[in-house]
């Protein structure tokens, strides 16, 4: 009798477990449907997350917290009640807050330090969601954004009068067009590539990552992502440049070569180029050249097209005399060869100097006393961290080698095999704590990171100007600095780069992503929580969100 209950009861357990199983499935299918039915792209990508989960995962997905309670926290004390962040004043539409004009005015010009990062003090800080302009509609997808804008997006007209015989950009209708042109390529960036590319290998994969100093609207490169090129642009904040090459789905930042270096670490890019950027080249003892060469990467590119370039034909179009433009040029030679560059080509208004790979294959470094091995040995201590002094001299930034055919530093492999080897600074033991093998363990699991995500979204622009990022990805962030940074302002921050339905993917723990969750509820984000891809039990969870649309205008006054 015992073993007919035992039966009796495994049945009904049994009956139990598939009326639970065909629960779940019922309300997973009426929670995608309900998503469906949304407004915009976001809601699709949050039905993709739905149907992700499934009807798998039969635990109950709350994730309130519970782990702490242990250690003496209380729930009040980890969670608290959905705060409501309301809209910033219309006038902050385009707010940097690092990049802000009043306050840069309050610092030095010399060596344009005032155009440099000044961020705001803590209680300067907005704590407000700042508005998109009223009109804001979805960018084009690339590569269409490359060629058209949206003009309610970047309302500025102010670049078709005054670039307007040099074919930057035209406005028509509801829209700008950029046809591709530039200061030093009017005619179109296609033939200055071609010109480029007669004397660098910018197809065969040896030139991947590139750094363009005054890079205007980004027309340039523009062309260089359709050869599957990196290319980092640089400018000046001014006349929204910047903001217009992001809008078009071209990675830029706003920065300067001042009195701080580049926020890259040493030997980054194969190549730097200036198309006219107008910086003082040979000014401060070459300090700023010393700066590209600590950037470059053992046998890259420097590429400079203007002035002074060919100053004997084009002294009388750059309205200056020939004397100021030949000492110029001859300083820029003199300092390129202390540096160990070799020049390789000058045609026209461009010139091209080559790195060398090494100082052993640079015989004038050799006689050159002035020349001192560099004090910083840490290549990454470049934030906020100083220019060599000008009492100091040139110095070198290259590691020593055994023989002149070394590369030094190791050589970088060409592209696509780059993508997935283990960089020299790993495999010759120079990060403290990071191995080959851990390297590699790491890419294996972010190729599966990656994969779960890209059925999700497609990833597309990088920026620093507001509505610029597509997707915002951040593991393990707010643990990080979770005794460094508010979580509120981390997060006010992504809203304020994130475009209208622009989704978000953070990952950590889940007692730090309740928190994530419920003053991201606040910033009129639509969120989904899911398990980690290994399973449910692993402490680490997977939180979606996407921006809802809104615009600024009338509905500022919404809460």
């Amino acid at each position: 009798m015992a073993l007919k209950a035992s039966s009796g009861d495994n049945r009904t357990r049994s009956t139990v477990f598939l009326c639970i199983v065909i629960g779940m499935c019922c309300f997973f299918y009426i929670l995608g449907a309900w998503q469906k039915s949304g407004f915009g792209k976001g809601d699709s990508i949050a039905l993709e997350v739905t149907k992700r989960t499934d009807c798998t995962v039969l635990p109950n997905l709350s994730f309130d917290t519970h782990h702490s309670k242990a250690i003496g926290s209380s729930s009040s004390d980890l969670v608290s009640p959905a705060k409501k962040f309301k809209p910033c004043a219309d006038h902050y539409t385009d707010y940097t807050p690092c990049q802000d004009q009043n306050r840069a005015m309050k610092f030095p010009r010399e060596n344009m330090n005032y155009r440099e990062r000044h961020c705001p003090a803590q209680k300067e800080k907005l704590h407000c969601l700042i508005p998109p302009p009223k009109g804001y509609v979805a960018p084009f997808p690339w590569p269409k954004s490359r060629d058209y804008v949206p003009f309610a997006n970047c309302p500025y007209k102010s670049l078709t009068v005054e670039k307007a015989i040099q074919n930057w950009v035209q406005y028509e209708g509801n829209v700008f067009r950029f046809p591709g042109g530039g200061t030093q390529f009017p005619q179109g960036a296609d033939k200055y590539i071609d010109q480029l590319a007669s004397v660098i290998p910018v197809a065969n994969g040896t030139v991947r990552t590139a750094l363009d100093t005054g890079c205007g609207l980004g027309s340039l490169f523009a062309e260089e992502e359709c050869l599957g090129h990196v290319v980092l642009r640089q400018e000046i904040r001014d006349e929204a440049q910047v903001q217009f090459a992001l809008e078009r789905g071209v990675p830029a930042v706003i920065g300067v070569l001042g009195t701080i270096k580049l926020p890259y670490p040493s030997r980054a890019f194969d190549m730097a180029h200036c198309s006219r950027c107008l910086i003082p080249w040979g000014a401060n003892d070459g300090m700023y050249m010393m700066e590209v060469d600590r950037v470059l990467r053992p046998g890259g590119y420097w590429v400079l097209s203007g002035p002074p370039i060919n100053w004997k034909v084009n002294y009388k179009g750059w309205q200056r005399t020939k004397k100021d433009l030949e000492a110029e040029q001859n300083r820029i030679e003199e300092i390129a060869d202390l540096l160990c560059w070799e020049k390789i080509s000058e045609k026209g208004e461009m010139a091209i100097w080559r790195k060398r790979v090494n100082t052993e294959s640079c015989p004038s470094r050799q006689e050159e006393s002035t020349v001192q091995m560099c004090e910083s040995t840490n290549p990454d201590d470049v934030w906020y961290a100083v220019h060599v002094q000008e009492d100091e001299g040139l110095c070198d930034t290259l590691p020593d080698v055994k023989d002149e055919s070394e590369v030094a530093g190791g050589a970088i492999k060409p592209f696509p095999a780059r993508l997935n080897a283990v960089p020299p600074r790993i495999a010759n033991g120079l990060i403290p704590g990071v191995s080959s093998q851990a390297f590699q363990k790491d890419n294996k699991m972010w190729t599966k990171h990656v994969k779960a995500y890209s059925s999700v979204n497609k990833c597309e622009a990088f920026s620093t100007y507001p509505r610029t990022y597509d997707l915002i990805h951040a593991c393990g962030l707010f643990t990080l600095y979770k005794n460094k940074c508010s979580m509120e302002d981390i997060l006010l921050e992504m809203d304020r780069i994130l475009r209208p339905e622009g989704a978000v993917i953070i990952r950590d723990d889940v007692d730090v992503l309740t928190k994530v969750n419920s003053l991201a509820l606040g910033m009129r984000w639509n969120t989904k929580m899911v398990d980690h891809e290994d399973g449910p039990l692993v402490r680490e969870k997977i939180l979606y969100a996407v921006k809802q649309y809104w615009v600024g205008g009338n509905q500022t006054a919404v809460a």
